[in-house]
């Protein structure tokens, strides 16, 4: 997985900003907005919420935690019939290896029908 430090530098150039344009974002300078892009300084709790939300992916994202970008507003996503995608995630989780490799399987399967279908 990559570091915080990576993951800040890519989010930021992936959208052409400079470190100035972040750092008056978090209400900081630009010099100490570096320090957190190099590893110099620790990032604040509340310039870590603020990036999240702008970046709209993952505080668990942004600190190396998670390859999954997406962020609480993606969690709280209606799938269908009122149950969230974190909800979704939350059933498969509290399944055995079993039943989570039965769900895996008939994910597989049924993105090979969509497949299929469109080509008819």
């Amino acid at each position: 997985m990559r570091t915080t430090i990576e993951i800040l530098r890519g989010l930021r150039e992936d959208r052409d900003l400079k470190q100035s344009d972040i750092a008056r974002l978090i209400g900081t300078t630009q010099q100490q907005y570096s320090k957190y892009e190099m590893g110099g300084s620790d990032l604040p709790i509340r310039a870590l919420i603020i990036l999240a939300d702008f970046y709209n992916v993952s505080t668990d994202y942004l600190l190396g935690r998670t390859d999954c970008k997406d962020g609480l507003s993606a969690l709280k996503e209606q799938v269908i019939d009122g149950t969230t995608t974190g909800g979704l995630l939350s059933s498969v989780l509290s399944l055995r290896a079993g039943g989570r490799r039965a769900v895996l399987e008939y994910v597989y399967l049924q993105r090979l029908k969509e497949k299929y279908d469109k080509r008819k």
